[in-house]
């Protein structure tokens, strides 16, 4: 990935004259069955000019309450859209139910934001939302006039768990972002896939926006590359991550989610004052984890089985001493 990096052809992209970010977006485009793509320095920017070119200043988005776009992009919708988020909660699949969506929907009242845009997550907590029901989402957006977005950071992860092509999830949404830093591999980006009409309009945001780049073909050759190569190997992950959850589950102290591994998470639970002393632990073994209580392991493509298996030796030593 580092010498494609190296070696790759360069022009100014704010021009669209880089033909290496021009062959990523088509690619990324043609993939996603969408007509065009736009490349990205991040899935938070992502997100945040999909919602800007969706929505006008006083709509409303109704998403996940724990959604990414909702609770963990610093409230860019709302700071820099003056768009309303309107969340729900998820049903334990990953899904919002359609009933409580349908209720949540705003009369057109002037006492009320305008109701423009629902957003789902796929992977959801690395949970894999189902065709079936994706294929309703379309149809009771579409029924109720609404955009339909997805966050798509993962969206690979779902496609590859369910071993259909990644077009079964992308064609019932208007705006679909793909992640190339997460298992993909790349070390920057999102690729933002949608209408040629709707990818002019994140176009102008992202200029706005600060993120118009240069000699972007760059980073740009390392997304090319994620999406050639990268995207069958994330079933490994998936086997690592299912390798983890089965090795922590022997661990009295450590409970794992009753789902196991979630394509490519593993949820686990350990009490507060042991997690503390456990990531200590962990960190003089150059091993690092976040979290107090609950954490999220993730696998990607730095991490092999023998990874997975020092991980849980070393936990286990943990609490066969001192923990």
């Amino acid at each position: 990935m580092r010498a494609a990096m190296a070696a790759a052809e360069v022009g100014d992209d704010v021009y669209g004259e880089d033909p290496t970010v021009n062959r990523l977006e088509a690619m990324a485009a043609e993939m996603l069955g969408k007509e065009a793509a736009l490349f990205v320095c991040s899935g938070t920017q992502s997100n945040l000019i999909a919602l800007l070119a969706h929505c006008e200043r006083g709509d409303e988005y109704i998403v996940g309450q724990q959604g990414h776009i909702y609770k963990y992009e610093g409230g860019g919708p709302a700071v820099l859209g003056s768009i309303q988020p309107q969340p729900l909660d998820y049903e334990p699949d990953g899904s919002l139910d359609l009933a409580k969506v349908e209720a949540a929907i705003k009369p057109d009242d002037p006492h009320f934001a305008k109701t423009r845009l629902l957003c789902l997550e796929n992977t959801q907590a690395g949970k894999v939302l189902s065709l079936d029901y994706l294929r309703r989402a379309g149809e009771f957006a579409r029924a109720k006039r609404l955009g339909l977005h997805l966050d798509g950071a993962r969206i690979f992860n779902a496609a590859v768990d369910l071993r259909r092509p990644v077009t079964d999830i992308s064609r019932h949404f208007d705006s679909v972002p793909v992640c190339l830093s997460k298992g993909l591999g790349a070390p920057v980006g999102s690729v933002l896939c949608g209408s040629r009409e709707l990818v002019a309009k994140a176009r102008r945001w992202r200029k706005m926006l600060g993120g118009g780049m240069r000699q972007a073909g760059v980073l740009a050759a390392a997304g090319v590359y994620a999406l050639g190569r990268n995207v069958e190997r994330l079933a490994e992950d998936h086997e690592n991550a299912r390798a983890l959850a089965a090795g922590l589950a022997q661990i009295d102290e450590v409970e794992v989610s009753p789902r196991g591994a979630d394509t490519n998470m593993v949820h686990v639970t350990v009490l507060p004052e042991r997690s503390v002393r456990m990531r200590e632990h962990l960190k003089d073994r150059d091993m690092i984890v976040r979290g107090q209580g609950a954490m999220r392991l993730v696998t990607h493509l730095d991490v092999n089985r023998s990874d997975v298996d020092r991980f849980v030796a070393a936990v286990k030593e943990f609490f066969a001493g001192t923990g």
